[in-house]
């Protein structure tokens, strides 16, 4: 058994009830087998999307988390993709983000010299390793804020990030320029790891609708 997390775009023209009866049928397959289960559900209704989708420019998100066996993954994604009123949707493992938008950051900041620390190590650990599907997001670094007009941009300190959502716009937002690029690490100062994160994040995020792939796309 593997925990599975799952983001559904619908036609905005279905209300809570229809979506459900959807959710329900569609579960149903992945709950089949013994030992499965669904954890959660969240509903986050009809919301504007980052770019159009068959031509639509708003969407019934909603979220679903549960724990079931890799195979019946095959057949659930067969009757996914035979709903017409499905626009988009993104299996993926669940490494333990909140079904909301939001990411998990601890309650202090860490100090300047503990971070930098910190990022020392991150760098020789990161040169041994690989990037795979489902890998640790738990990457420590704190978002980051930039002062200060022209010469060389610095992070201000804030809080620690200690496990990246894919849905949290907010945070993501705070790495992406203007003309919709996803910052370098020079500029970010934060861990290979974390950098490798945030960039799987905001293609998911890209992917769902969540954020414009360029600044131009209109609404």
């Amino acid at each position: 058994m593997r925990d599975y997390e799952v983001v559904y775009i619908y036609n905005p023209a279905l209300d809570e009830g229809g979506v459900s009866e959807r959710l329900e049928r569609h579960h149903a397959v992945v709950t089949e087998p013994e030992g499965a289960e669904l954890t959660a559900v969240d509903h986050w209704g009809s919301r504007q999307l980052a770019y159009p989708i068959r031509k639509l420019n708003s969407g019934y998100y909603a979220v679903a988390q549960f724990r079931t066996d890799p195979a019946v993954l095959g057949e659930f994604e067969r009757l996914l993709k035979l709903d017409e009123d499905l626009l988009r949707y993104l299996v993926v493992l669940s490494e333990g983000e909140p079904t909301s938008g939001m990411s998990i950051v601890t309650e202090t900041a860490p100090s300047a010299s503990e971070d930098e620390d910190e990022e020392d190590d991150e760098d020789e650990e990161d040169e041994e390793e690989e990037e795979g599907y489902g890998g640790d997001q738990r990457g420590e670094a704190s978002p980051p804020e930039f002062s200060g007009g022209r010469g060389r941009r610095r992070r201000v300190e804030g809080p620690r990030v200690e496990l990246l959502n894919y849905k949290d716009v907010a945070t993501l937002s705070r790495f992406i320029t203007e003309q919709g690029k996803v910052l370098p690490r020079r500029t970010t100062k934060v861990p290979a790891r974390f950098q490798r994160q945030l960039g799987r994040a905001v293609k998911r995020a890209r992917y769902l609708a969540l954020l414009p792939y360029v600044s131009s796309h209109e609404r």
